[in-house]
Order: structure tokens, then C-alpha cells, then sequence
């Protein structure tokens, strides 16, 4: 039941708030979170499917425009983070370019 229930969230954070991988992971796992164990955890990332990161950092990049009128240089700067969005350099990039203007 926990493997299925840490699955569940973890495709809620992914789906409907547009978490990075390492940011469902640390929160499934975070005893500030979830706290489900470390199998549960494994179990919930290794069969979470369909997500498409690369949109997330799009979609957080876009929210940290519009909403926080951030320069470009500082959303790459928080997407990227480690106390931040935690996506990939690479996913911050395309989040980047792909930005209104």
C-alpha cells in the first residue's frame, strides 16, 4: 500500500505542480514531507511515467516570470538550485529558451 501511495503523490507533485524529479524525490522522501520510505520512494520514481520534465521547467520558469518579474539569469538560478526547483542544467535551459519575450 505505501509503494501505491507514494506513487500517487509522487504523480500529483509531478503533474499538478510541475516538480522537478529530484524535487518529488526529496519530497516523498523528506521528513518534512511525505516521509515514506526509502523502497516506497525508489518504487514511486521507478514507475513514474509519462512526465515530461522539460515542460515542468517550463511551466515554473514561466510562473517565476510572470508572476515574480525575475531576470532570466535568476530563474536559471532557481530552477536549478539545490535549495531551489532542482531541475537538470539542461532542463533549465530549455525552460529558458523556450520563455515568452
Amino acid at each position: 500500500m505505501e509503494h501505491q501511495a507514494a506513487l500517487k503523490k509522487a504523480q500529483s507533485y509531478a503533474r499538478h505542480m510541475d516538480m522537478s524529479e529530484a524535487g518529488v524525490r526529496e519530497q516523498l522522501a523528506s521528513s518534512y514531507g511525505e516521509n515514506f520510505t526509502p523502497e516506497a520512494v525508489t518504487y514511486a520514481m521507478e514507475h513514474l511515467e509519462g512526465i515530461d520534465w522539460e515542460a515542468n521547467a517550463l511551466a515554473k520558469a514561466k510562473s517565476y516570470q510572470k508572476n515574480m518579474a525575475m531576470s532570466t539569469e535568476s530563474i536559471r538560478e532557481q530552477l536549478t538550485s539545490d535549495y531551489g526547483e532542482q531541475f537538470t542544467s539542461e532542463q533549465a535551459d530549455y525552460a529558458i529558451q523556450h520563455l515568452p519575450s
